[in-house]
């Protein structure tokens, strides 16, 4: 199945692109997805959190994933 997934913050400059397409096996969860994204992008798995939404909530590990399905990667905020 095809996904799209969004870049945002610190996660937008480790894969250098706003949005990229993400092939998975049908009945992948977002624990696989994060798998997938920390192999090719090993920069991912050093951040001190992480979040995934899917179709703008946010997901659990193991949500399963649709074809179709919108991904946004939420990076840790800082500020003040």
């Amino acid at each position: 199945m095809k996904c799209k997934v969004k870049a945002f913050g610190i996660t937008r400059e480790i894969i250098r692109t706003r949005e990229l397409e993400v092939m998975l096996p049908a009945g992948a969860t977002v624990a696989e997805l994060k798998n997938h994204l920390f192999t090719g992008y090993p920069p991912l798995s050093s951040l001190t959190s992480l979040y995934i939404a899917v179709n703008a909530e946010y997901a659990p590990d193991d949500r399963m994933l649709a074809d179709g399905d919108e991904i946004a990667l939420i990076p840790p905020v800082s500020g003040g």
